[in-house]
């Protein structure tokens, strides 16, 4: 099968195509024959090195963990799933998925939307688990609160807003001003244009805080939260002696996969509370996937940057 792989830590220029073995199958586990993937910052900062000491992985190393396709394989223990069924999951951290197939735990996986393509339904799983894991899970979000989220255009940002409103909150977030439609579009109540507004005027309060951006963004949220309220970043770690003097649960989030939580968002997406947003697509190829990873590095891409496959 053709892969895109680095064979060493660095920059973008490493991404580079191979022929590889389609992979084999565990007892647990099926094939998908991939359609589309996506890029999430995970990616260009373990190609990067920056997570080398945190999560060692073998070269030549696949990245990418969004998969959307159709099962060609199924293993002997799998019930939920057959030969032929269209599908999206976010595998284990060992399968990457900027390949022509992929080897998936069965729990890892759920059928894709009918009414989503494969290149939309590839932009769903990491992005739209982190979300629903940030502001459900840890952020017990209800009806009535107020949410902050930074950086609401990108991938985990434009999710965590739907589903936010979704329970029923008032939601600020912040971004630049040419992506303000875009956000009001995805339900925002308030709107915040992080050049010309500093959120901490704008956003007091708060019951629950996504920090998408870590650092000084993610100390300075801290200040907005309400005593009693949360925090959760993806992105950094907050300080859990201000977290403590504020009388705040602050937390930072690493996405567990879910093929069952992976459904409930597809469900919501098929009653169409939920909506994946496209900002960029890329081939399958090395230039593909340096020009993709380069644009997400930047933290300025619109919503999720997709990669078609076949």
């Amino acid at each position: 099968m053709k892969a895109i792989v680095i064979e060493q830590y660095g920059g973008s220029d490493q991404l580079i195509e191979k022929e590889l073995p389609i992979p084999d199958i565990n007892d647990n586990q099926v094939l998908i024959e991939m359609h589309a993937t996506s890029i999430n910052p995970i990616d260009w900062k373990v190609r990067e090195g920056y997570m080398k000491d945190a999560m060692p992985f073998n070269f030549p190393l696949i990245l990418g963990w969004d998969a959307a396709g159709v099962v060609s394989e199924v293993g002997s223990k799998v019930t939920q799933f057959k030969k032929g069924d269209k599908v999206f999951a976010r595998p284990g951290m060992e399968n990457g998925t900027y390949s022509e197939y992929v080897a998936v735990d069965e729990d890892l996986v759920a059928l894709k939307p009918d009414s989503l393509s494969f290149e939309e339904a590839a932009a769903v799983p990491l992005a739209g688990l982190t979300a629903w894991q940030c502001v459900v899970d840890f952020g017990q979000v209800k009806k009535g609160d107020k949410v902050l989220i930074q950086a609401g255009s990108g991938g985990v940002g434009s999710y965590a807003i739907q589903i936010a409103k979704n329970f029923g909150a008032t939601v600020y977030s912040t971004a630049s001003s040419k992506n303000e439609a875009f956000l009001k579009e995805l339900g925002v109540d308030e709107f915040i244009d992080y050049k010309t507004t500093d959120f901490t005027d704008v956003a007091k309060d708060v019951d629950l805080v996504v920090d998408t951006m870590g650092g000084d963004i993610l100390e300075k949220s801290m200040d907005v939260v309400k005593k009693g309220g949360r925090l959760v970043s993806i992105a950094g770690e907050p300080d859990a002696e201000k977290a403590k003097e504020k009388g705040i649960t602050a937390e930072s989030l690493w996405l567990n996969p879910n093929g069952k939580q992976l459904a409930e968002l597809g469900q919501l997406i098929e009653d169409d509370k939920v909506k994946p947003h496209i900002g960029h697509t890329y081939p399958l190829t090395e230039q593909g996937l340096r020009d993709a990873h380069d644009l997400s590095a930047t933290h300025h891409a619109k919503g999720k940057i997709v990669i078609t496959i076949r």
